[in-house]
C-alpha cells in the first residue's frame, strides 16, 4: 500500500519537482521548500509566476512578478541569473547545454552556459517556452500559433500557426512532434519534418470540457497525458503521423469532479492522476488498472513530480496541501 507523508504549505502549490532526490515545492508567494532531513526555505520571489527542472533534474529555474530569474540547486545554493527588473517574468524553460530561457511580455531571452544571452520578440504575448530535445531550438507560443528559432546562428524563425490564443507549448520527447494548449479548450500539434519551410501537417485533439492546463508526455512519447475532463485524456503518439484519425483513451474516469494535473511515470506506461478534490490515481495505460495513491484532500491538486526512478511522486494542491508519496509502501 502506497504511503504519503503530507507537508501544509498553505499557499498555492504551482510547481513541485525532484531536485536530485529533494523535493521541492514552488508557492505562488514566492517560496520554494525543500524537504532535505527537514524543511529548508528559501525565499526566491515577491510572487512566482513560473518554474521549470533543469535537464540534468539538479535544479530549479524560477521566474515572478519581481522580474528576477533565480536557480535553486539540490543543495540549496541559490543563484539571480537576472536580477529584478520592472516587467514580470511570466514563463521560464530549461534547455540542453545547460540553456535556460524567460520571457517577459513579448521578448524572450535565451541564457546560454558560456555567458551568452540571446533575445526574440514577438509581435504579441509570449505565453509558453519549450527547447527542441535536440539542437538548440526554442519554440514560443503566443497569439495564433507557435514561433520556432534557432539560438545560435542568423537562420529566420519558423512560424507555425494556427488561430487562437496558445498558452502552452511542448515537443514530443523525439522532437517529431510540437504540441500547444489552448486557451479554448484544445490542444493543438504540429508534425515537423524536419526541413525548413516544409509541410505543416495539424493535429486537433479537441474534445475537452475545460480549458487543459496541465501535459505530460509517457517516457519514450508513445503517449501524451492531459487534464481538462473527468478522466485522463490520453492521446496516442506512437504512428508516424500522431494521434491523427484516433481516439484518446479516458483513464481513471470520476463523475463527480475533473482532472486537474497529470504526471506520467518516468519509467512504466503509467500515470499519475490528480483531481479536483485532491484525489490522486496511478493508472496503467496498457489496461487501465488504477492503485489509490491519496485520498481526497484539500484542494485541486496543481503539481506533480516523479523522482528519477519513478518510486516517489510529489504533489501539491492549490490549498498548499502538499506531500510525496512512497509508491513501495
Amino acid at each position: 500500500m502506497p504511503t504519503v507523508a503530507p507537508i501544509d504549505l498553505d499557499d498555492h502549490c504551482l510547481s513541485v519537482a525532484f531536485l536530485g532526490e529533494v523535493p521541492a515545492f514552488a508557492l505562488a508567494s514566492g517560496l520554494v521548500v525543500r524537504l532535505d532531513h527537514g524543511t529548508i526555505r528559501h525565499e526566491l520571489h515577491d510572487g512566482l509566476l513560473a518554474a521549470s527542472v533543469t535537464w540534468d533534474g539538479q535544479s530549479l529555474i524560477t521566474g515572478g512578478e519581481d522580474g528576477k530569474v533565480m536557480r535553486l540547486d539540490a543543495d540549496g545554493t541559490e543563484t539571480t541569473l537576472r536580477a529584478a527588473a520592472r516587467k514580470w517574468v511570466g514563463v521560464v524553460a530549461a534547455g540542453p547545454q545547460g540553456a535556460i530561457a524567460f520571457s517577459e511580455g513579448r521578448q524572450a531571452t535565451v541564457l546560454l552556459a558560456d555567458g551568452n544571452e540571446r533575445t526574440f520578440e514577438e509581435a504579441r504575448t509570449i505565453e509558453g517556452l519549450a527547447f527542441a530535445p535536440k539542437g538548440l531550438r526554442i519554440a514560443m507560443a503566443r497569439y495564433n500559433g507557435v514561433s520556432l528559432a534557432f539560438v545560435q546562428g542568423s537562420a529566420p524563425a519558423l512560424d507555425f500557426e494556427w488561430k487562437g490564443a496558445h498558452n502552452q507549448v511542448m515537443f514530443s520527447p523525439d522532437g517529431r512532434f510540437l504540441v500547444t494548449a489552448m486557451q479554448e479548450n484544445a490542444l493543438h500539434g504540429w508534425k515537423l519534418d524536419g526541413k525548413p519551410g516544409g509541410e505543416q501537417r495539424h493535429m486537433r485533439m479537441t474534445g475537452y470540457p475545460a480549458k487543459v492546463k496541465s501535459l505530460s508526455w509517457s517516457n519514450k512519447g508513445k503517449w501524451l497525458a492531459s487534464s481538462g475532463a473527468p478522466s485522463a485524456i490520453v492521446w496516442p503518439f506512437s504512428g508516424k503521423d500522431g494521434p491523427m484519425g484516433k481516439a484518446p483513451l479516458e483513464l481513471g474516469q470520476r463523475a463527480d469532479t475533473m482532472v486537474t494535473c497529470v504526471a506520467c511515470h518516468p519509467v512504466e506506461d503509467l500515470i499519475a492522476i490528480g483531481f479536483g478534490d485532491g484525489m490522486v490515481l496511478a493508472v496503467r495505460i496498457t489496461d487501465s488498472k488504477e492503485a489509490l495513491l491519496r485520498r481526497p484532500g484539500q484542494g485541486p491538486i496543481t503539481a506533480m513530480a516523479w523522482n528519477k526512478p519513478g518510486r516517489l511522486l510529489a504533489f501539491g494542491s492549490q490549498a498548499g496541501d502538499c506531500g510525496v508519496v512512497d509508491i513501495a509502501g
